[in-house]
């Protein structure tokens, strides 16, 4: 009887064990069956082999400078530009696998042993989620359902992406994926926008307790923020985690970890939004530009459709120079608050009733600011967007609003927030004066800065394309140019001050006109290169008279300037309005003997993986001959040495704007230097264009009115107003040997003809006199 129970009971533990084996079999089969359904799609759409090629992430277009630097981004949300795993510093790897996936090297997509932990401690020992994992969940399904049903299929989902990535790519791309695709706040969109935004670095840059906070606000980059006020000792706690788990794995020693943990983030926060940065103008430009190109039925992708400057990682290669562009922006920063702290005092209300107007009565300024209204944002917002009536419209500007406004604070740009009504905030924007500068290589019509306003935040219409300004004086060597050009004129000839009528209907114009000179002096005689330095207005009429207006127009064209001009003779003082880009084109021709090139901004466009898709093509024509363009610099050479231009080369006298800083102007310059400086009627603009051999600048400043200007000459001239902004710039290029600025004499043609010796030329004219000159070839000019 005891054998025969013996045997029942071994009989009915092997079925038990056979029920155990087949249970675990269907187990596996059904994980395996799961994993299979996952891949086929049952569980929700999963990406093919070609999507895992190329994941669909939007990668920011990216403004590179001539020098190689990144001036800014376009995009909408998404500030990300990739980089290679080769881009990323060896610690910041390291920081990345000791916090996120310390078997990153070992396991292929799923670390069985963390998932098991996971399973057995229900998550309270930490997650189980690899580096793969985690870059499957970012790249195509975020982050899926809040239910327990939905979260288990998201988990497999995870699993069988990671092990695709793992078979598609290596473990390095993988680590460079995942940084590139990461969030980190701020619009700092992957490891590069972050790396810039919160450091000002590039990656490969970054230090190791830079490192170890970037990895650290991978746990949750909106707690762990650096920016945020919810968490301020967070980060840095978060940063202490990252290196202790850093030296708990053996990539730092326990010193080293000591010693960062006690040190504070030390950030450089440098925002990138399209309001902020360098080049912000040109930035502005561009997007317009590019807006036309992608529209262009001709640039379009294999697929036929269009391309995205904001979302497909294009690269637009410019011709700024970084640091040219950076000493631009730093010669306005430092001119403009000097400038305007002499305009508000010479404006208070008990000097000036009209504040910052001036000339105008109350009912005028009344109208000039109801037009602004209409031309304002909000009007055209709330018109046009919001479709509200006019009375509602004209009521808002009244209402007071919450804003932040712009200032000038010791000596720097600051913002104020105040309460005040739109109409308040309009009229206090009126007192500021804005600049405009474009700096250009004359051979290759490179532009390698623009400025177009002082801050883009607050004043975004830019003065350097868009505005069109009077330009006085300036305009004067077109003159000078067409009248050598045509008459063969030297700058050693000489004509009266004295006044001038040109009648009525000689050339067309209405009126008869009689010029005057802005110093009432009209007696005696002057060269030309005396004439153009001081600026003389007769002098310049009667060469108006002499050769008329219509071929000054038609060299102006030539010279690429594109407004329309009224062919009369009083263009010859500088009545069009023309802009800061045309007037350094046309200067650009005297500079390049003759040669007009059309400014270029951009040289090329590449897709992401380094296609060229545009190239730029050189465009040139002649306009002036080699001797009468180098005649004309000779006239310009002579404002900065005997005219309204000499405050480059001497340090005496003072001024206002600079007393507190230095004793008479801050220049020296002691190189050839050719140049017009422009003052329009009533001091209402400042103009300065300036040449050396191999870069042209030209400095446009005035206030968004005619009516707010200096009351006199002496803050209200070019030579105030825009020459110190060209002779900062110019310093700090000189400065910087890198550059390769020209402190050289330009090129004199080999077979000029023309006298510029004006002691030869008189020695000649007394030797004419005599008859003992005729035309024999013998006789050495």
């Amino acid at each position: 009887m005891a054998t025969k129970k013996k045997t029942k009971n071994t009989g009915d533990f092997s079925k038990y064990i056979r029920w155990f084996w087949i249970l675990f079999g269907a187990g596996i089969l059904c994980f395996f069956l799961i994993f299979q359904l996952a891949a086929w799609g049952v569980f929700g759409e999963m990406p093919d082999h070609t999507q895992l090629e190329n994941p669909n992430t939007n990668l920011a277009g990216e403004i590179i400078s001539s020098d190689g630097e990144t001036l800014g981004k376009f995009y909408l949300n998404d500030n990300r530009t990739p980089v290679g795993y080769d881009e990323l510093p060896k610690h910041l790897v390291d920081a990345l696998i000791a916090t996120e996936d310390a078997r990153f090297r070992e396991h292929s997509g799923i670390d069985a042993r963390g998932t098991l932990r996971a399973i057995v401690k229900l998550g309270r020992g930490g997650g189980a989620s690899t580096i793969s994992q985690q870059l499957a969940k970012q790249l195509f399904h975020g982050e899926g359902s809040r239910s327990t049903t939905g979260r288990i299929t998201q988990k497999i989902k995870e699993w069988v992406i990671a092990t695709r990535l793992e078979r598609q790519y290596t473990k390095e791309e993988i680590i460079a994926q995942y940084f590139n695709i990461y969030d980190f706040g701020n619009n700092a969109d992957g490891i590069r926008s972050a790396a810039s935004i919160y450091f000002d670095k590039k990656p490969q840059d970054l230090d190791l307790k830079e490192a170890a906070m970037l990895v650290g606000m991978f746990k949750n980059s909106s707690l762990y923020n650096p920016r945020s006020h919810r968490n301020p000792e967070g980060t840095r706690n978060r940063r202490n985690v990252v290196l202790a788990q850093m030296e708990k794995y053996g990539f730092i020693t326990q010193e080293v970890k000591d010693s960062l943990q006690q040190t504070a983030l030390d950030l450089k926060y440098t925002p990138q939004s399209h309001n902020d940065g360098t080049a912000t103008y040109f930035r502005a430009y561009l997007q317009e530009e590019l807006k036309k190109w992608v529209n262009n039925p001709n640039n379009r992708k294999p697929d036929g459709s269009k391309y995205s400057i904001y979302k497909d990682g294009l690269k637009f290669y410019t011709t700024i120079d970084s640091r040219m562009q950076k000493y631009a922006e730093e010669a306005v920063e430092e001119h403009m608050p000097r400038l305007q702290a002499e305009f508000f005092h010479q404006n208070t209300k008990r000097r000036n009733p009209t504040a910052p107007f001036l000339d105008l009565t109350h009912g005028a300024i009344d109208t000039l600011m109801q037009v602004s209204i209409k031309r304002s944002e909000r009007w055209r917002h709330m018109k046009y967007d919001l479709k509200k009536p006019d009375e509602e419209i004209y009521k808002s500007f009244d209402e007071p609003t919450q804003m932040s406004i712009f200032s000038w604070q010791d000596g720097k740009y600051a913002e104020i927030d105040t309460v005040m009504t739109p109409m308040d905030s309009m009229r206090y924007y009126k007192h500021f004066l804005r600049p405009g500068m474009m700096s250009m290589e004359p051979q290759t019509g490179h532009v390698r800065a623009w400025v177009g306003g002082m801050n883009y935040r607050h004043f975004k219409y830019d003065m350097v394309k868009q505005g069109k300004r009077q330009i006085g004086s300036t305009f004067k060597p077109f003159v000078y140019a067409a009248a050598i050009d045509q008459l063969r004129l030297s700058p050693c000839d000489t004509f009266p001050k004295s006044q001038i009528t040109i009648p009525a209907n000689k050339y067309g114009n209405p009126e008869s006109w009689t010029p005057r000179n802005d110093n009432g002096d009209y007696s005696g005689y002057l060269n030309l290169k005396q004439s153009l330095a001081n600026s003389v207005n007769t002098v310049t009429a009667r060469l108006m008279n002499e050769i008329g207006p219509q071929p000054v127009v038609d060299l102006a064209k030539s010279l690429g300037i594109e407004q329309d001009i009224l062919p009369v003779p009083s263009i010859a003082l500088g009545t069009p309005d023309l802009s800061v880009y045309e007037m350094v084109a046309a200067y650009s021709t005297f500079a390049n003997k003759g040669v007009y090139t059309t400014p270029v901004v951009l040289t090329r466009i590449e897709d992401k993986n380094g296609t060229v898709l545009f190239q730029f093509t050189p465009e040139t024509k002649d306009v002036l001959s080699e001797e009468v363009a180098y005649v004309t610099v000779n006239l310009l050479e002579g404002v900065t040495q005997g005219g309204s231009g000499t405050r480059l080369r001497h340090t005496y006298g003072t001024d206002r704007a600079y007393k507190k800083i230095v004793t008479g102007y801050p220049y020296e310059f002691d190189n050839p230097i050719a140049g017009k400086t422009g003052t329009t009627q009533n001091q209402s603009d400042g103009w300065f264009m300036g040449m050396v051999p191999n870069l042209v600048t030209g400095v446009w400043v005035g206030a968004e009115d005619r009516a707010a200007h200096f009351e006199s000459i002496t803050y209200g001239q070019g030579a105030a107003m825009a020459l110190p902004i060209w002779g900062l710039y110019m310093k700090k290029c000189y400065a910087d040997e890198t550059l390769n600025v020209s402190k050289e004499e330009f090129e004199k043609p080999i077979d000029l003809s023309i006298i510029l010796d004006c002691e030869e030329y008189k020695e000649n004219a007394k030797l004419s006199k005599k008859g003992q000159l005729d035309d024999d070839p013998e006789i050495d000019f």
